[in-house]
């Protein structure tokens, strides 16, 4: 998730808590009868869920657009349709089915397509897996890359994961909420419950309190069934259950900062054991923590539709929700050699400076943003009330090591072009960026053609756990069916990005990252130039203008399917 002070929690707490205590006896009693529910029991359990957040989705939103304080009028509302209740109903229908596919004695990509992926490795797509996907997603594609050596014959045998092991017990584990985004909450709990079977006390980041009822009732049938219970609190309930020899495994979405708090307490005495490498914590954790996105910007001979078309895409990598998103991206690689770069910086800051205005809604941005303004003096400070920075650094500097977590954004120039330029930014991205969440390519198509191998080379050579070419990894993180998690690799002690995938509702065991694709230019101009897609400026786009109204037609059909709705989200998308 990224920068996260509201929940750093400071090692064990002291005292004792006999309400929490009550509820992780619950919660134990739930995980031994969910490892005796069968299969067939478990994908009904989950479609029930699905049906109680479609019933939830309304104030659900609700409540996340008070959180934030969006204007309930706002088209900025469609982010917290999609982000929210959407991305949730997307993973219960998907795991539903993975979990028919296990009942059934098969696995969950028994029937999916596999292909050769560079390095000798091989690839699932994922995207798109049915119909409603071709037509609302039109262009885009996605596909998970697995480890050199791992057959398809292995990636179908090991699909599955905790739900291909019916009667094990994974005991209770601690999901410390995302503060950000509200979908993340409730998904980390499904990857615990079906991928690792183990009930859940899902304890919620302060900014998001306001989502504890939505939650209950989105949630109520794991609540019913003793699989899941949603409390509240600061760093010393954090604590308190982190340390609790009642939880078996610890799950966090947030900051390395507030991941090393917990793992080897805060102080010099935190400090000296992490450098021992002897952590305070006595169990295992997994971690989703954000870092510095790039946007690689390959030059190549684009129209004025295109720059400013991809401006906007930038900006939207940058301020979506405001700018506080762990995939956000902050660091734009650009070539100084490219004879369009002036010109594509300057749509780029056109869009930065007339996006609709959002309020700094999370908690020290103001602070971040100030520091920022003031190792960076020349920053430009563009949007309505001057809070968007735009920012011009070297490699070296502090925009390329610190996630921000505001709406802060950098232009990093490196020489070149072509193969050359490409190589040099997937050096930087992976040598002088922190983290390895996401990396976002953007590329003309007949410059993705010239470039041929040398371009499948450098995608292979970036070292992120979701890589979107001519998309946003936010799309990645919106696919139900995708892993989502850091890079994999990182060690405990220098956790940067986090350990671990979340989502993956087709339960792949042990994938390597995943490969979104999109098109190039919106429809018409893409079939005007030859690229097979029809997809019209994506709802998410800060600049849409019925993204509202898409997004909550895209929940609202993700709830219960039909092609009269299908209609009315293609019409709402079409006209924004």
């Amino acid at each position: 998730m990224g920068t996260d002070t509201a929940t750093d929690a400071p090692g064990p707490a002291t005292g004792g808590s006999p309400e929490l205590d009550r509820l992780l006896e619950e919660l134990a009693a739930g995980a031994v009868r969910w490892a005796a529910t069968t299969l067939a029991d478990r994908a009904a359990l989950i479609r029930s869920v699905h049906e109680h957040v479609g019933r939830a989705a309304d104030p659900w939103t609700r409540a996340a657009a008070t959180a934030k304080q969006l204007d309930p009028a706002s088209a900025a509302v469609g982010e917290e349709w999609l982000s929210g209740p959407y991305a949730v109903l997307s993973a219960t229908d998907r795991l539903g089915r993975s979990l028919d596919d296990l009942a059934a004695g098969r696995s969950p990509i028994a029937g999916a397509r596999f292909h050769a992926a560079p390095g000798g490795r091989r690839a699932v797509d994922v995207l798109p897996l049915t119909w409603a996907d071709s037509l609302l997603l039109n262009g885009f594609s996605a596909e998970v890359w697995f480890p050199p050596g791992v057959t398809d014959e292995q990636a179908i045998a090991a699909a599955g994961l905790g739900a291909g092991r019916p009667g094990e017990q994974g005991g209770v584990g601690l999901v410390l909420g995302a503060g950000n985004i509200t979908s993340i909450p409730p998904l980390d709990v499904l990857a615990e419950l079906i991928a690792n079977n183990r009930s859940v006390i899902l304890k919620l980041n302060p900014v998001m309190a306001g989502m504890l009822e939505p939650y209950n009732d989105a949630l109520d049938p794991l609540v019913r069934f003793g699989l899941l219970r949603i409390v509240q609190g600061g760093a010393e309930v954090g604590a308190y259950l982190a340390h609790h020899p009642s939880v078996a495994h610890v799950h966090i979405t947030g900051s390395a900062a507030t991941h090393d708090a917990v793992v080897f307490g805060t102080g010099e005495d935190g400090a000296r054991r992490k450098a021992a490498g002897t952590p305070l914590l006595d169990k295992p954790i997994t971690s989703e923590l954000g870092g510095v996105s790039p946007v690689i910007v390959v030059p190549g001979r684009w129209t004025e539709q295109e720059l400013a078309f991809q401006a906007e895409h930038v900006a939207t990598q940058r301020l979506h929700n405001g700018g506080y998103n762990c995939i956000a991206a902050q660091v734009v690689l650009i070539s100084r050699d490219w004879a369009q770069k002036d010109a594509f910086l300057g749509h780029l800051r056109r869009v930065l400076d007339e996006a609709p205005g959002r309020v700094p809604w999370y908690p020290g941005s103001a602070d971040r943003s100030a520091a920022a303004l003031e190792r960076h003096p020349d920053a430009a400070r563009l949007g309505p009330d001057g809070g968007r920075l735009l920012i011009a650094a070297d490699a070296a500097a502090d925009v390329a090591g610190t996630e921000y977590f505001a709406p802060v954004l950098g232009v990093l120039e490196l020489p070149g072009t072509g193969a050359d330029f490409l190589d040099a930014a997937v050096r930087t991205a992976n040598d002088d960026l922190a983290g390895s969440l996401g990396a976002n390519v953007l590329i003309r198509p007949d410059t993705r053609r010239a470039l041929g191998s040398r371009f499948d080379r450098a995608v292979e050579a970036l070292r992120y756990g979701t890589i979107a070419i001519n998309a946003w990894t936010g799309v990645g993180f919106l696919l139900a069916a995708a892993p989502w998690g850091a890079y994999p690799g990182n060690p405990i002690t220098d956790v940067g990005s986090g350990r671990g995938v979340v989502h993956n509702a087709l339960l792949l065991d042990g994938p390597e990252r995943t490969v979104v694709r999109g098109p190039f230019r919106p429809f018409p101009a893409s079939v005007l130039a030859g690229e097979p897609a029809l997809s019209p400026r994506p709802p998410w786009f800060v600049t849409a203008r019925t993204a509202a109204t898409t997004g909550r037609r895209m929940t609202r059909f993700a709830a219960k399917p039909s092609l009269v709705r299908l209609a009315g989200i293609l019409t709402a998308a079409f006209r924004g």
